[in-house]
Order: structure tokens, then sequence, then C-alpha cells
């Protein structure tokens, strides 16, 4: 989203659009927003409890207290997710016919049309403004995939013929991180998981763009990650 606002042309600004839109739509489960401040009020029980642990940083530890209390008083301050887009009356039109293909031509929509003949700048500034009220939302879920991220070690791994399987005996999961060398780029991993096993298959692609699995020894690092 931001990536596209960045940009001067208007295509780039129309794909903005379609991906705010897209964010509005996921935005709008109501069990989104309340799952999300409970994963940020179970960090700041877990963190704060280690307040008194020996050798802890209490900068850094205070510093990402902080950073949670902040995500979370700006989501409950907010109300619906989204809600000022749903209410502007131009948007709505604009994000009706986007879903139509061809559905956005200047004859079909001329408003639409006159807005992207604006200067860069007043778009962009546009773009800015509606994409403000998901903000809060970013910032909070920033917080608890850092946590998650950084929760996993990160273990050195070889897939023999291009397989590896790993038992996890029942232990669950949230998250499974693939590394693989740059100078295997052409490589990618295809995942399969329940709490019983893991199994990763690296492939590459033909030149019908299928994959095809690699036969050879493939040295990568893995992570399996969890929430405190």
């Amino acid at each position: 989203m931001f990536f596209f606002v960045r940009q001067p042309d208007p295509r780039a600004h129309h794909v903005a659009l379609n991906v705010l839109f897209e964010i509005l739509d996921v935005t709008a489960r109501a069990d989104l927003k309340s799952d999300l401040l409970q994963d940020l009020e179970r960090y700041r029980q877990s963190l704060g409890s280690l307040r008194e642990h020996p050798g802890i940083d209490l900068a850094a530890l205070d510093a990402m207290l902080a950073g949670i209390e902040q995500a979370s008083a700006a989501l409950v301050a907010q109300g619906k997710t989204g809600q000022p887009l749903r209410q502007n009356e131009w948007l709505t039109s604009i994000r009706s016919r986007l879903s139509i293909p061809g559905g956005a031509c200047e004859f079909d929509l001329p408003s639409f049309h006159a807005w992207k003949h604006k200067a860069p700048a007043q778009r962009s500034q546009d773009l800015v403004q509606w994409v403000e009220p998901f903000l809060p939302m970013r910032d909070g879920l920033a917080i608890v995939l850092k946590m998650l991220r950084e929760s996993g070690r990160q273990l050195s791994a070889v897939a023999e013929q291009g397989v590896f399987r790993q038992m996890l005996g029942g232990k669950a999961y949230q998250l499974m991180r693939v590394y693989v060398e740059g100078d295997d780029a052409g490589i990618f991993p295809e995942i399969s998981a329940n709490k019983y096993m893991v199994s990763i298959r690296f492939s590459t692609q033909g030149g019908d763009m299928k994959p095809q699995p690699v036969m050879e020894d493939i040295r990568f690092q893995l992570a399996l990650c969890n929430s405190l």
C-alpha cells in the first residue's frame, strides 16, 4: 500500500486504491480487532513478568511495553476500523465499480478519471488520509508479528534429496520460517505441517513454470516460532 502511495504515476495510485479496498474488506471482520487486542494484552502481561529477572535490559523492556500500551490504546479509541472510509460516498462509488472488470473507465467514472489527473502530491495526500484509520491496526500487528518472529531460534538443517521432515511431538507452533541461501535463489520450499510433523519439499520451476522437485541435498535454516 505505502509503496504505491509513494509513486507519482496515477496508475500506481489506482492500484493503491484497490489495495486499500482489500484492506477494508479484511478489517471488516469483527473478531480481527478483538483478537489483536487479546494478543497485545498477553504480550504485555508476559513481558511485564520479566521485569524482576536478572540480566533484563529494562530500557528495551520499557520501550516495548510502552509501544504495546500505545498500540492498544489507539485500537480501543478508534471504534470500528475503517469506518470513515465506509461513510465516504465517493469512495463507496469507486469501490463498487473497481470490482467490475473494466468498470473504472473514464466514461463510467468521470470523477475518478478527474482525480487521477490531479497533481501527484494531492493524490498522495488523499491516499495518506484514507489509509490513516488503518494505522493503529498496522502498528499492533507489527508488534505481534515482531514478537512471534523473534520467538523462534534459527537452526541449520539439510533437506536430503530436496525433502525434509521433522516430528513435532504434538507441540503446537504458530509460525515456521524457512531461510534459503542466496546461491539457491531459484529454489523454493513447499510446506505442509500439522501438530505432529513438518514436511518441506524444495522445488524449482521448469520451462512451463510448473514446480519441479529438487533431487539434491539443500542446506537451509529453520525457525519454529510460538508466542509467549
